[in-house]
């Protein structure tokens, strides 16, 4: 059996050098917890950037999933099937919206939005052909294509990949004032992250959401909430804009749409705004596809049952008075909502990579995010004892350093 360093080896040989894991090769996995190669065990501390609310290998939505994969697991939209229609009644009816689009990946759910709106520009809104501009925010995460890297206000993700999409303008986040003297004849969208994951756990100002719903409308401008990492319980609201009771025009939803078992995104709007695609418009070959469709119907159920918006909720609120207990010498503060949490560390800390590092050593695995922050995000199952266990390791690693 190859060892560790086999594995991390061969990756490091044959695996294009995206991406900078932590050195834990993890085996298998269940609920909260996870094994690496050799037996040791973890607490989860990221849910796969929030993928798996529904915890690892939840029972229920892996034993769909076996029973779809034995029937038929992919049809292409060439033909129908009978998950799909399902599926899209289900998920309109639970987040509250006529239409739905199904894709696979976070990123290609916005870039169906951003096809959407600007078409909706040029169709029912009528701006002039080619001309149609979409308002963003500095420090922003999307995806990865090179339309969104376009507007990424990081460097490293626009670094040796243009020439860029135009089109786009970006302003600060949180501040309401600045969409509203953006906005032109052209505007047809203002695309936005409720709380910004990647950028840090970003909250913004009580009241932005409510403003940016208030501004929009009255200058029939979409408002378009990419709640792909917000969204499904993880804030401790359905979605991250029902805090402020706020009703986006469109939603973008992914990660725990499926449970973390399968690639399921999704874009819901209106009528009107869906509407605009025509057949051959848009598509993929695997948005809609039974499996997807069957594994996605039961990690839906899989949070209304268990209430884990509610969970979520609960349990933030107790993991971020337990930090705010902890008197260490290396952070600023806290800021997060629900089981979306980030540790600001202080600029002499030394980056959040060590920490992390750190709590890996300790049997906790979380991640660092522009280099002062470790991001917290638990599985929504998360029990009392188990978030208690963590906290101590926290707690330890961040007092002792």
């Amino acid at each position: 059996m190859p060892t560790v360093q086999d594995l991390m080896d061969l990756e490091e040989q044959y695996n294009a050098h995206n991406y900078k894991p932590l050195d834990v090769v993890i085996e298998r996995a269940s609920g909260v917890w996870v094994w690496d190669v050799a037996g040791k065990k973890y607490l989860d501390f990221l849910s796969a950037y929030s993928a798996v609310n529904q915890g690892h290998c939840h029972p229920r939505i892996v034993r769909r999933m076996q029973e779809q994969a034995s029937k038929v697991a992919l049809t292409s939209r060439a033909f129908r099937n009978d998950q799909l229609p399902l599926f899209a009644r289900q998920l309109c009816e639970l987040i509250g919206y006529e239409m739905m689009l199904p894709m696979n990946t976070g990123a290609e759910a916005v870039e169906t939005a951003l096809k959407a709106a600007r078409k909706w520009g040029y169709k029912i809104k009528g701006v002039p052909e080619n001309q149609a501009e979409i308002i963003v925010c500095k420090g922003n995460f999307h995806g990865r294509t090179t339309t969104i890297i376009g507007f990424s206000s990081e460097a490293q993700y626009r670094d040796g990949f243009g020439p860029f999409t135009p089109g786009f303008i970006s302003i600060p986040y949180g501040d309401a004032s600045a969409l509203e003297a953006t906005i032109n004849s052209h505007t047809v969208a203002f695309l936005f992250e409720p709380i910004q994951g990647e950028g840090g756990v970003i909250v913004p100002p009580d009241g932005y959401l409510s403003a940016v719903r208030e501004i929009c409308s009255r200058h029939n401008v979409l408002m378009i909430a990419d709640e792909i990492q917000t969204g499904l319980g993880r804030t401790g609201k359905m979605l991250a804009c029902d805090h402020e009771n706020v009703k986006p025009d469109v939603v973008i939803l992914g990660k725990a749409l499926s449970g973390g078992m399968y690639p399921v995104s999704a874009v819901l709007a209106s009528r009107q705004i869906l509407g605009v695609f025509n057949p051959g418009d848009h598509g993929s070959t695997f948005g809609g596809n039974p499996l997807g469709c069957a594994i996605a119907r039961e990690a839906l159920d899989v949070i209304v049952d268990e209430k884990l918006a509610d969970r979520a909720a609960q349990m933030g609120d107790y993991l971020m008075e337990c930090l705010s207990e902890i008197n260490s010498p290396y952070v600023d503060y806290y800021r997060g909502k629900g089981l979306l949490v980030g540790i600001v560390l202080k600029p002499d800390a030394g980056g959040a990579r060590r920490f992390c590092e750190a709590l890996q050593a300790q049997g906790v695995l979380a991640k660092e995010t522009h280099q002062v922050v470790i991001r917290l995000a638990p599985p929504l199952i998360i029990e009392k004892e188990e978030l208690d266990w963590a906290l101590h390791q926290i707690a330890k690693v961040l007092t002792e350093g």
